[in-house]
């Protein structure tokens, strides 16, 4: 294997954390439900009457509630869901109070010195976008005729709006963009934010991840290549990854921002800090359109050009969030990829089992999830794992979270089409 070739290490400083999942809108209720190992699936009226009926839902959005009716139903529920997570996240870093006119503004209406508004940037994923306006409106259009079409169609499925909308309610006007890199979209959005810091580009970079497609066609989609879950009696039950039972995902939707600063600017304004992002590496597995290389020869050179860029051994990573799907192939080759990797002795993680499978959104929600496992000094179970696959030779936290050190964790994003994208989390 070609070794990556060594950089010079760069630690971005994560100080501000917004999520909206299937485990709860906002922070405090995320983390509470991943550390409880309570899966979120249920039966779903949205897709009543599809041979797969149940997903992880995010609950109780109330998008008019929480945005503002006009703003509201100009915005795809994808795009709702990153505005939600940003707003969180700015308000964790300090950086609540938001004016589209005129950057972050404090609660007397200042304009924060420390917020150059041309040096901050957005770097969401996604791996479908507006798929839901895209289907309601393409369902309008043949019943009603073209005149009954949004003219708000286009901005509301095209992905790179999601970006673009999270920029124009906090007043970003540095880099914006999004990242689609599948099921990995997240994680790669992270480490894309993170060369803009490296590279000086930016001070600030609002980076993760949204997704928003469990709709029937997209469900459909995912059931006929037979990656989804048929455990349609138990559907709390389905999500179960690296158990010897698993037999395919959960769609879910989600959102999580994370506020990513360059050291130096984090420490002159008096930032906490939670962890730091030091470590990033991708590859593509040139092998398949949604099957990994059942050798993981990819995933492990992803793995250790992360490794390699934090700039630290493997010994020193206690805990890895796992990409973790709960499919058959990817539980199967990611152990191996991990066992080979880091050993025997990090404590393993999909929070999967809880959330399902957020597809594009996937990533951010499980970087956030890593940040606060190193923070709080814990490893969250996997939910549903009854009796672990005896050919995955890694240890899974299973029934119960676990106390334990974590100088540095993993966490693992693989894609359709082969895309694999790692980080390294450390801490403070």
């Amino acid at each position: 294997m070609t070794a990556p070739a060594a950089r010079p290490g760069f630690a971005a400083a994560v100080t501000g954390l917004g999520l909206v999942s299937p485990a709860g809108i906002g922070v405090a209720e995320n983390w509470a439900r991943i550390c409880s190992g309570v899966s979120t699936a249920a039966r779903d009226p949205a897709l009543a009457g599809l041979s797969v009926d149940f997903s992880c839902r995010v609950p109780g959005f109330d998008a008019d509630a929480l945005l503002g009716r006009r703003r509201a139903w100009r915005l795809d529920r994808v795009a709702q869901f990153a505005v939600v997570a940003a707003r969180e996240a700015l308000a964790d870093a300090g950086l609540a109070g938001t004016d589209p006119e005129g950057g972050a503004r404090g609660d007397t209406g200042e304009v924060r010195p420390e917020w150059d508004d041309a040096r901050v940037g957005v770097v969401l994923g996604s791996g479908i976008g507006g798929a839901g306006t895209w289907e309601e409106q393409h369902r309008r259009l043949l019943d009603q005729g073209p005149r009954q079409v949004s003219a708000l169609l286009i901005p509301m499925l095209a992905v790179n709006m999601i970006a673009g909308y999270v920029a124009m309610d906090c007043g970003a006007r540095g880099p914006n963009f999004v990242t689609s890199t599948a099921c990995a979209s997240g994680t790669t959005a992270i480490g894309v934010a993170r060369e803009l810091l490296r590279s000086g580009a930016c001070d600030i970079v609002l980076a993760g991840g949204a997704e928003a497609c469990v709709i029937p066609s997209i469900v459909t989609g995912f059931s006929q290549m037979g990656a989804l879950s048929r455990r349609a009696d138990d559907p709390a039950g389905a999500s179960r990854p690296f158990d010897a039972g698993r037999d395919g995902f959960v769609a879910a939707e989600a959102a999580a921002v994370l506020v990513l600063e360059r050291p130096e600017h984090a420490a002159a304004r008096g930032a906490r800090v939670r962890a730091y992002v030091s470590g990033y590496g991708a590859s593509a597995d040139a092998h398949h359109a949604t099957a990994p290389d059942p050798g993981g020869r990819s995933v492990e050179r992803a793995m250790r050009a992360a490794l390699l860029d934090a700039g630290i051994t493997p010994e020193a990573v206690a805990h890895v969030n796992a990409h973790g799907t709960s499919t058959p192939l990817n539980d199967d080759i990611e152990g191996k990829v991990i066992h080979r990797v880091l050993g025997d002795a990090p404590a393993v993680t999909s929070t999967k089992g809880v959330t399902g499978h957020a597809l594009g959104a996937a990533g951010a929600i499980e970087a956030a999830y890593t940040v606060l496992a190193v923070e709080n000094s814990i490893a969250p179970p996997t939910a549903n794992l009854d009796s672990q696959d005896p050919d995955i030779p890694v240890d899974v936290v299973a029934k119960e979270a676990r106390n334990l050190r974590i100088p540095a964790a993993v966490s693992n994003s693989f894609g359709f089409g082969g895309q694999n994208a790692v980080l390294v989390v450390t801490a403070t």
